[in-house]
């Protein structure tokens, strides 16, 4: 009698034991799923950085720590990670970084991907065939990071001197123009770090040329209003010689400096707009 009790005693503690381990079973597939979705990607890890630094104002702290955090971030993104397949630097439609003149290379067009745009911040992609070119020009009150994705792309960059000096010229149908300063002037070829230009150094006017073909990822914050003062304005840059004389420059040779006027938007200029394709952001 007592054997058979213990038989079902054993048979019942089993049953429990399998059906207590069975609740705390989980499938494979689910448990990929659930390591997968602990991991953040990159795109979300920027957005949320983006989120926590910027308002619609600029910062929301001291800039410094903010600034090398992004740019830690930034350095680590690749081509894949915002959705985008690294193209061939060969791939230069037969023309070449010297192929074509200035104008010319302006009517090549270049596709812009919104990642996500706010009133804090802007984040995009600039997708470039060898030889295009956007314009020089200037980003009012605002901080843009600037990282090459894959490709070479060569950057030309000014900040304006201050006090502020400007000339106007004496020869009919030539715009009035505004001293600036030569910040930089180089090619930059991925991998490189993050660039940075900030409303009042760094070289906030900028122009970009593709080497090759190449894209960029820019954050811009805040973005571009018009209502809020921030147009997008464009440029074309003057030797010093052509209004320098009787300016006298304190501080470096006349090669570093140049004179920038005003001119309305090239109608060469083709920006078309493509589809993000890279990881959603939970917004």
């Amino acid at each position: 009698m007592f054997s058979e009790i213990q038989k079902v005693t054993d048979k019942a503690m089993v049953f429990l034991q399998q059906k207590a381990l069975s609740a705390l079973y989980i499938p494979k597939r689910k448990l990929h799923m659930a390591m997968n979705n602990t991991i953040s990607p990159k795109v979300q890890l920027l957005y949320d950085l983006c989120k926590s630094t910027f308002t619609p104002s600029g910062f929301s702290s001291a800039p410094s720590l903010p600034v090398h955090k992004l740019c830690s971030l930034l350095d680590t993104i690749v081509p894949a990670d915002v959705g985008l397949k690294e193209e061939s630097p060969d791939d230069d439609g037969g023309h070449g970084f010297f192929g074509l003149n200035r104008v010319a290379r302006w009517a090549q067009p270049i596709t812009y991907l919104d990642i996500h745009e706010c009133d804090s911040f802007t984040m995009c992609i600039f997708s470039f065939p060898t030889s295009a070119v956007i314009p020089l020009h200037d980003h009012p009150g605002m901080t843009v990071f600037s990282k090459v994705l894959y490709g070479s792309m060569h950057v030309k960059a000014y900040d304006w001197v201050e006090p502020t000096c400007i000339k106007e010229s004496q020869e009919p149908g030539c715009p009035q123009a505004r001293l600036a300063r030569l910040v930089t002037d180089k090619v930059l070829t991925a991998p490189c770090g993050t660039s940075v230009l900030y409303p009042k150094s760094g070289g906030n006017l900028h122009c970009f040329t593709a080497v090759t073909t190449c894209a960029v990822l820019d954050v811009l914050a805040p973005p571009y209003r018009e209502d809020l003062g921030r147009k997008c304005t464009y440029y074309v840059d003057y030797p010093y010689s052509t209004f320098g004389n009787g300016t006298q420059i304190s501080n470096g040779k006349e090669e570093e400096y140049a004179w920038l006027a005003e001119i309305e938007t090239p109608d060469d200029l083709d920006m078309q707009s493509g589809v993000y394709v890279g990881p959603s952001i939970r917004v």
